[in-house]
């Protein structure tokens, strides 16, 4: 389930916003929305895995509480992230 060292520097490359970032706001919302793609292909094939969906119910509510901090300081970084990653927000 865990993302490979190669996927997760694309991921960073991609919503980095500076040389050096790897711990923003949005690096962290792309890489649980990876992480929960993942999870939830994962539970289309085997839908009585629970444990999986607590942990994929989780990360949901980790996601959303950073969006509504990116929300809360910058409502362009938002919509631009949103829109981004393809989420409903």
């Amino acid at each position: 389930m865990a993302l490979n060292t190669q996927e997760k520097q694309t991921i960073i490359n991609k919503h980095q916003t500076h040389g050096t970032d790897t711990g923003s706001a949005e690096v962290q919302v792309a890489m649980l929305s990876e992480r929960i793609s993942h999870l939830s292909s994962h539970l289309q094939n085997n839908s009585h895995d629970f444990s999986s969906r607590q942990g994929l119910l989780k990360m949901i509510g980790q996601r959303k509480r950073l969006l509504n901090y990116v929300k809360q300081k910058s409502q362009a970084r938002y919509d631009a992230l949103v829109t981004k990653l393809g989420i409903r927000g």
